[in-house]
């Protein structure tokens, strides 16, 4: 009768589907008295030989559990992609700003890397004046793209790669890049995702899987259409700043940082000014209560209503 009851409880176990069922542990619970003998009742063998069967059925049963629950990790681990590594951005700081030159670094690693394949259609050459480059260096940049009327302008955007998303797909194997000039806050913890997208490929792909281009780890799914776009030395900055895959990984994500924020340093002086005000303020109101109006407090004034 005993037997009987733990074939159940196994065959229950191994059962098609079952280590997908959220309410494993539960079934494990539910199950337990099966093995439990109740007082009084008939038992074969002894007592410590049963209790030693029951120990090691609950040992494979939370064994499996736990494996189960370790696939269902790695398995959403490969489907949303690894967690991003934390980095101390130096303009994430209360009162930091952009490394403007680390902004013109970036922009150079996007104009001579990224924009091959990706737009940035929300922000225009004027945009840059006075935050990576001089009016001037603006200009002539903007005069070496074609537009409708001739050549470019300060008011014009940043050229696109592509007419329309149709000739982007076609261009790219039905793979369609990315807008870039809001990726740090399309993605949930944005700055660290694009940095650890940029540096951590995984090359050459493991041997039999058909990947044009290899595994990313922090990529959702693992297969990423676009190639590994940084090397060292892909670039050749102007201020002889050595280009390593890490430092370029670092510049051109400042520069996404900004286009996609780029009022955050107004913001933030915005907000200190806010606060000077308010502890002017805040002073202000202390030394009236402690000195201007504390000759008052010591009065006591007393109503002789009988007299």
């Amino acid at each position: 009768m005993r037997t009987g009851k733990i074939n159940r409880l196994i065959k229950h176990f191994s059962r098609p589907g079952f280590l997908s069922q959220p309410s494993v542990a539960a079934s494990v619970l539910k199950a337990a008295p099966l093995l439990i003998p109740k007082p009084g009742q008939a038992q074969s063998g002894s007592s410590g030989s049963q209790f030693s069967k029951t120990i090691a059925l609950f040992g494979a049963a939370a064994s499996g559990f736990l494996g189960c629950a370790t696939i269902a990790y790695a398995s959403d681990e490969a489907e949303h992609g690894l967690a991003c590594p934390s980095y101390p951005w130096p303009h994430n700081g209360i009162l930091s700003s952009y490394d403007h030159a680390s902004v013109r670094r970036g922009q150079q690693v996007y104009q001579e890397v990224c924009s091959s394949c990706h737009s940035m259609s929300l922000i225009s050459y004027r945009d840059l004046v006075g935050v990576a480059y001089s009016e001037e260096e603006t200009k002539a940049m903007a005069a070496e793209i074609e537009v409708v009327d001739g050549p470019g302008k300060l008011s014009d955007c940043l050229p696109q790669p592509y007419a329309n998303e149709q000739a982007a797909r076609f261009a790219n194997g039905g793979a369609y890049p990315p807008d870039l000039g809001l990726i740090t806050k399309a993605h949930h913890n944005g700055q660290n995702y694009v940095f650890a997208l940029l540096t951590g490929y995984h090359n050459p792909p493991p041997a039999g899987v058909m990947i044009r281009d290899g595994l990313h780890p922090h990529f959702p799914g693992g297969a990423i259409a676009m190639p590994k776009m940084l090397d060292d030395g892909a670039v050749e900055y102007e201020d002889g700043t050595p280009a390593t895959e890490a430092q370029m990984g670092k510049d051109v994500m400042t520069f996404l940082s900004w286009a996609a924020e780029p009022e955050m340093e107004e913001r933030k002086l915005m907000g200190f000014k806010w606060i000077f005000v308010l502890s002017l303020a805040l002073l202000q109101a202390a030394y009236y209560r402690r000195m201007r109006w504390s000759v008052l407090k010591p009065h006591k004034v007393v109503l002789d209503v009988v007299k």
